[in-house]
């Protein structure tokens, strides 16, 4: 057992014990001055903490503080009613800070017992509810804020972790501490009834069994009362003043000394003017003109001292900035910063700084944090961090996509207007300006506000700017995501699943496949759009197959086979019938033919001639779907497939490639047309 945890043990065991066993008045002196000097410790500690999670024990400290002072309370109590003698602290309490009389003792702790329980503990009862409250409500606001900060790079995973653990400790900080200030006040009731008790039982011990006279036994009994209330109440006062000050405690930063000083004391025009103030006072009226002249000579010295500090700062200020601006000058350029590119980049002009000012009401960082929830569930891969950022070399309302640092889509809104689009029923034409829709560069209209709700009622499909951007940029990342897989990504998945899945893992890496090879396979899917989330079944396929061959682009086909219902799901919706267009067997042995091996894997060698007639085909059969409103999907034999896909994925980069072995059993498919030569 730790010693800590030991001498807080022994701490409580002490005040459950004192409550039950009679102490002698040595062995109380000894506790009544631990007990005064904890309440010092306590007090000065919540006074120079730089932050309020600095004492996040503190509600403990309080409930375990006033238990062991109710027990002293008690014991005391029982030495005054048995023997009249309390002990030397009780004794010089009630004598020395009472004055040794009966009414001075009486209205000092009367006044004591007031301000603790009418000014401190009101007060710090009611700071603590509210920002109990006022934590609480802003949580949402606090957590938004990390994950806005996070998104655009700012701050980093483990920073946002640190930030949102001490928003929760903050919030259970305020909560825990207006429930204990209760404690205080209860504290303080207690003492006055305590004290009460004591000096009614005790001018009656001393009348029946001292033999006092009634003014002998109430003088006697009210100084020892009195010393007992007060040695207890000092105490409960500090813990009071030290739970106010730390309730409203402001700065998180600074010392609270300074930050008082600096606050006070920094403004010299403030105190040139209280420094006359008490000057005019001493000469003009009857107070004494000595001590006001003197306090107002003391102010209007300080303020001019504080003046010249001012003024020498400003001075070192400005030499110190020449300085730097001469050592930047003289320095070479440090051009490591330089080398970093980000993943993904969101660069826009001025004119849609508004959109990403969330002091404007812009929400884009929001939807940014949306955007790689989405593509987390849809897809099962983590999106790298997405950097906003302006630039003034591009248009006003223009805004590109780059992708390592590399340009890979752009477009560009009007900022007051809302993009109409018709989903090919409506037949009635609103004006407008003609555009298209940067996604999936359909023919749109720029529209006025005045418009909007006309052309939502016409049938129109009616978008905001934001969710423009934010749409072409999940379609961008979307058909990136394979490119953004790095190593260490699929090493953070790996680990995900590790401890649920102990043997798979310790099989399959690094065994059979390493990181890289794992981390091709799962590209090759991204690639084509299929989800990543069922690690465990791709896992599971992989640890089969590996052991007999190592080519990532087989290992594929086989994980493809496995993931037939999400390929099934995807791409057929069920209880439907689906149109799709085969591939003739004779193209079929014409491709694998052509195929040729290597070690570094297999490549097509197919002659020009041929490739052209396949592609024309297949244009041809795509036209027929897309005429009929349906996805360009195209059925093959497994061992095709790939290679079926690596040929056309060059002229068609939205044509669907499935092999026989990827589609479940209950999909339903109508064949309209065949990819011949």
């Amino acid at each position: 057992m730790k010693k800590s945890d030991l001498a807080i043990g022994l701490y409580l065991l002490a005040a459950i014990i004192f409550l039950i066993i009679p102490m002698n008045s040595t062995v109380l002196d000894m506790f009544l001055a631990l007990n005064i000097s904890l309440a010092m410790v306590i007090l000065f500690n919540a006074l120079f903490a730089k932050e309020i999670l600095q004492m996040s024990s503190f509600p403990s400290i309080i409930l375990f503080t006033t238990i062991f002072r109710i027990s002293l309370n008690v014991s005391s109590t029982k030495l005054i009613l048995q023997s009249g003698n309390p002990g030397n602290v009780v004794e010089t309490f009630g004598q020395f800070v009472g004055g040794n009389n009966l009414v001075i003792g009486a209205i000092v702790f009367i006044i004591l017992i007031l301000v603790q329980f009418m000014v401190i503990n009101k007060g710090s009862e009611r700071v603590a509810e509210v920002s109990a409250r006022f934590t609480l409500d802003a949580m949402p606001g606090k957590q938004m804020a990390i994950d806005a900060d996070l998104n655009t790079g700012a701050i980093t995973d483990e920073e946002a972790k640190h930030r949102r653990e001490k928003i929760q400790e903050e919030a259970s900080f305020f909560g825990a501490m207006d429930g204990a200030t209760k404690y205080v006040k209860g504290d303080a009731v207690a003492g006055l009834i305590i004290t009460v008790i004591n000096l009614i039982g005790g001018t009656a011990m001393g009348m029946l069994y001292q033999n006092l006279e009634f003014m002998d036994a109430i003088q006697k009994y009210s100084i020892l009362t009195i010393g007992d209330g007060l040695v207890s109440q000092i105490p409960s006062l500090m813990i009071s003043l030290a739970t106010g000050i730390l309730v409203t405690k402001a700065s998180k930063e600074a010392d609270f000394g300074d930050l008082l000083v600096n606050q006070l004391f920094s403004i010299p025009k403030v105190l040139y003017l209280v420094g006359g103030s008490m000057v005019l006072l001493g000469i003009l009226t009857p107070l004494s003109d000595l001590l006001f002249i003197a306090y107002g000579l003391v102010f209007i010295i300080s303020g001019r001292a504080i003046a010249a500090k001012f003024e020498e700062k400003a001075i070192e200020d400005e030499v110190s900035m020449e300085e730097i601006s001469a050592d930047e000058i003289r320095k070479p350029e440090n051009v490591v910063s330089l080398l970093q590119v980000d993943p993904i980049e969101l660069e826009f002009g001025y004119g849609i700084i508004p959109l990403a000012d969330t002091n404007q009401g812009g929400d884009l960082l929001d939807r940014v944090v949306l955007i790689r929830r989405q593509i987390a569930l849809e897809l099962g891969c983590i999106v790298p961090m997405i950097r906003l950022r302006d630039n003034i070399q591009l248009n006003p309302n223009q805004y590109i996509i780059k992708i390592k640092g590399i340009k890979v889509s752009e477009g560009e809104i009007l900022f007051d207007h809302y993009m109409a689009m018709n989903p090919g029923y409506v037949e009635e034409e609103i004006t407008g300006i003609p555009t298209f829709e940067p996604s999936f560069h359909l023919p749109a209209i720029w529209i006025t506000e005045s418009q909007r709700e006309r052309a939502e009622s016409l049938g129109y499909t009616v978008v905001d700017p934001p969710s423009i951007i934010a749409t072409h940029l999940t379609e961008v990342v979307r058909s990136h995501i394979h490119e953004l897989l790095t190593r260490q990504d699929v090493q953070n998945l790996v680990n995900n699943i590790q401890e649920a899945n102990q043997t798979l893992i310790s099989e399959l890496v690094p065994k059979l496949l390493n990181i890289g090879e794992i981390q091709k396979v799962l590209q090759n899917l991204l690639r084509e759009g299929i989800s990543i989330r069922d690690l465990v079944t791709i896992f599971e396929t992989l640890a089969d197959y590996a052991s007999t061959t190592r080519d990532t682009d087989v290992l594929t086909e086989y994980v493809r086979q496995s993931l037939k219902r999400t390929i099934s799901s995807k791409y057929f919706p069920a209880n439907e019938m689906t149109s799709v267009v085969t591939l003739d067997p004779k193209v079929e042995q014409e491709i694998m033919g052509s195929v040729k091996q290597t070690e570094q894997g297999a490549y097509l060698s197919l002659d020009p001639a041929i490739t052209k007639e396949i592609m024309e085909s297949v244009q041809a059969e795509v036209q027929k779907l897309q005429d009929l409103g349906r996805n360009p999907i195209i059925i093959t034999s497994p061992i095709v497939r790939m290679y079926f896909k690596r040929l056309t994925e060059d002229y068609f980069s939205d044509l669907i490639v499935v092999s026989y072995n990827e589609i479940d059993s209950n999909v339903e498919l109508q064949s309209v047309g065949m990819v011949t030569i």
